[in-house]
């Protein structure tokens, strides 16, 4: 009996130290709620996961079960504030998990992954909680409760019922058992692809390094240098080290006049996770079949009928008709591009030339160099990290009054992570921005915005505001240079500059309607807006400086980046389309694939693809967007705001692209959140629906 006894207090005493010591197991007594990254260790998060898991369990049996006959009150809003310490956790593990996942955290995501899908199921599937839910919804009286309310109890129902709670018996068990083959499956995708990317290298003497700018010439550029330090700390003096990451692919394929040495890396790159212990090629054809066996089971034919009758789009058929539209409207200037551009490449050459894959970024370069007399690198040393993050701040100074004076003090998770305290025009605090801008191994490729924690008001009416990450990966600073951004850099700041701008000008009282928690296909229209000011004089003016001479940025260059921004425009549009028409392809599948996806994929981008297939290159396998992403049977969503930030923006073109008034009545859209219907914000914004013509116009397509 001791021994029992001593057992159960050694086993209570394990737990109380654990829940003491565990720093995501009680709300952080930090500044604003800052992240303690100093206090927490991988060894953290999966602990504190399994209780928060415990925690919230317990909190929807305590709903679920209780006597009292349902109301918004005790069943919508106790689910609205549920879960408070796993929301916690989590809001810190899945940002590290992309931007810095060492092998154990892979390990812990792996272990924890079914976990949280499991637990998801045991919350939506619950069938006296569904039944309260279901039962507030019918009974719902609209004249006692505000618009909010209103949007936050349909939301709820929507999200029981695409969840699984109106299904029975085996198909309910059925569901469950799917939605954890889902997540163990993109985990299996992502991890993959992470792990394949960085497997790839290309070693290079100096004879190979023809057509990429010196360090130290009129157009500096520091892809050679970059080179040589990979190299370096790969203990490999001497020689250069080219890449799959971004900063090392891009330039050298922009830039290399070795066309066999660009063919080589075209291939290493499009080839990633084809074979070998990192394919995914059945993965992406399991995936592809789950998500097709849950639309089944909840009664749709297709996964992306299932998808989109959540969007504004509302079904494939309005999808495939924009996506059709702007294909009829690029495709002839696009064909006709090509061919002057072959024109030109053989001009060049002095022999015919068939453009491929890897000729294009290269020889259409060349041509905009030609034409323009401008190139990324004539503008790199007026693209210097620190000035651009002075301008692409000072644009919502300007637009909206945001300040941003960063925060030395605050902890970060990485040396390179910088923060900064974000406040309104009165002082009055708005939120914290990490910025993580340059490359490293645990950290996946490309750029993204994300929240450490969303915007709400709590249980006492306390607005609780945003902690916002920004994750790039840029050219990174060498010893001898700066940070110096391409054209393109800077444009993808501006853009994810517009997710942050969402969620820090959230004024919403629930989180799960706040800031960035749109429909999918609406939710990119305040970053692709961001961008239009990239071609403004009066934005490019106000920052673009010489890194070394001070010099602002000559009014010729600003002109010739504004002529030239039509440039490749059908092109960009074209391989756009082709990614929007291989993502239905794979989602509007109404049977189990059992196929090829090399002739799957080649088939599904027939219509739009600009060369002839490459044996062995495939897109699927690493199209993280669709396949671990959340963009399945949405990455239409990209031209669709398109569509709607070029009209958008024209408003600001008419009145201003300064002008107080309409920057106070786009920011009033951005603060709603999904507090109203999308189309009836942007309706309200611009006085009527979004007409294509404004991206037309702004492409060239039309005149």
């Amino acid at each position: 009996m001791r021994k029992v006894l001593f057992t159960i207090l050694l086993i209570i005493t394990l737990f109380t130290q654990m829940k003491a010591d565990n720093i995501f197991l009680k709300e952080f007594k930090t500044t604003n709620g800052a992240i303690p990254f100093d206090r927490i260790t991988t060894n953290d998060y999966e602990p504190a996961i399994m209780q928060a898991i415990k925690e919230h369990e317990a909190e929807v049996l305590a709903i679920a079960n209780q006597q009292e006959a349902p109301t918004f009150e005790n069943t919508i809003l106790a689910l609205e504030y549920s879960g408070e310490t796993l929301n916690r956790v989590l809001g810190v593990f899945y940002p590290m998990l992309s931007a810095n996942a060492d092998d154990s955290l892979i390990a812990v995501s792996t272990r924890i992954s079914p976990i949280i899908s499991a637990h998801s199921n045991f919350v939506s599937l619950n069938e006296q909680l569904w039944n309260r839910v279901n039962t507030v919804y019918k009974n719902f009286d609209e004249s006692k409760y505000s618009h909010e309310d209103k949007r936050l109890l349909d939301k709820t129902y929507k999200n029981f019922v695409r969840s699984g709670a109106a299904l029975e018996g085996a198909a309910r068990e059925e569901y469950k058992k799917l939605t954890i083959q889902l997540t163990e499956l993109t985990l299996k995708f992502e991890q993959n692809c992470l792990k394949d990317k960085a497997r790839y290298e290309m070693w290079l003497k100096k004879e190979d390094l023809a057509g990429l700018p010196e360090t130290g010439v009129v157009r500096p550029d520091p892809a050679v240098e970059a080179a040589a330090a990979e190299a370096a700390q790969k203990g490999r003096e001497g020689e250069y080290l080219i890449t799959l990451y971004f900063p090392s692919y891009s330039p050298f394929m922009k830039y290399s006049s070795r066309r066999d040495l660009r063919e080589k890396l075209y291939k290493m790159y499009n080839t990633q996770c084809t074979s070998g212990e990192f394919s995914n090629i059945e993965v992406i054809k399991q995936i592809a079949n789950t998500r097709l066996a849950i639309a089944n089971l909840m009664g749709f034919k297709t996964f992306a009928d299932y998808q989109l009758d959540n969007t504004m789009a509302k079904d494939v058929k309005h999808v495939y008709a924009m996506l059709d539209q702007l294909k009829k409207a690029y495709s002839p200037v696009e064909r006709a591009d090509m061919k002057r551009l072959e024109k030109f490449a053989s001009k060049l050459e002095g022999k015919p030339m068939k453009i491929m894959p890897w000729d294009y970024s290269y020889y259409s370069n060349k041509e905009k160099d030609a034409n323009y007399s401008i190139d990324d690198e004539l503008l790199r040393p007026y693209f210097e990290l620190n000035n651009v993050i002075d301008g692409v701040f000072g644009l919502a100074t300007k637009l909206y009054g945001l300040q941003f004076t960063e925060n030395y003090d605050a902890q970060v998770f990485y040396p390179d992570v910088r923060v900064f305290d974000v406040t309104d025009r009165e002082g009055k605090y708005v939120g914290m921005l990490y910025t993580d801008f340059f490359p490293r191994a645990t950290k996946q490729s490309g750029a993204w915005m994300t929240n450490f924690r969303e915007q709400y008001l709590d249980k006492d009416g306390k607005d609780v505001r945003p902690l916002v990450t920004l994750t790039m990966n840029f050219t990174k600073p060498t010893d001898s240079k700066p940070s110096l951004l391409s054209f393109y850099e800077v444009e993808t700041f501006t853009h994810e500059f517009g997710h942050a701008l969402h969620s820090l000008l959230s004024k919403c009282k629930y989180v799960s309607l706040s800031g960035t928690n749109v429909y999918r296909d609406f939710v990119e229209l305040p970053s692709q807006f961001n961008e239009n000011f990239m071609t403004e004089s009066e934005f490019l003016d106000s920052f673009a400086k010489h890194y070394i001479t001070g010099e602002k940025i000559p009014q010729d260059l600003v002109q010739k980046v504004i002529a030239s921004s039509q440039y490749g425009a059908a092109y960009a549009c074209m391989r756009q389309l082709g990614f929007g028409y291989l993502d239905l392809a794979w989602y509007t599948i109404d049977k189990p694939f059992e196929g090829d996806p090399f002739k799957f994929e080649a088939e599904a981008t027939k219509d739009v693809n600009m060369f002839p297939p490459v044996e062995g290159c495939l897109m699927s396998p690493q199209f993280g967007h669709i396949f671990s992403g959340g963009y399945a049977a949405g990455y239409y969503s990209y031209k669709w705001a398109e569509v709607l930030d070029a009209d958008a923006f024209s408003k600001f073109k008419e009145e201003g692209i300064f002008n107080p008034k309409t920057a106070s009545e786009f920011q009033e859209l951005l603060s709603k959140g999904s507090t109203e219907d999308p189309m009836e914000l942007y309706v309200k914004f611009r006085g009527r629906e979004p007409k294509i013509d404004a991206l037309l116009k702004r492409d060239g397509i039309k005149k």
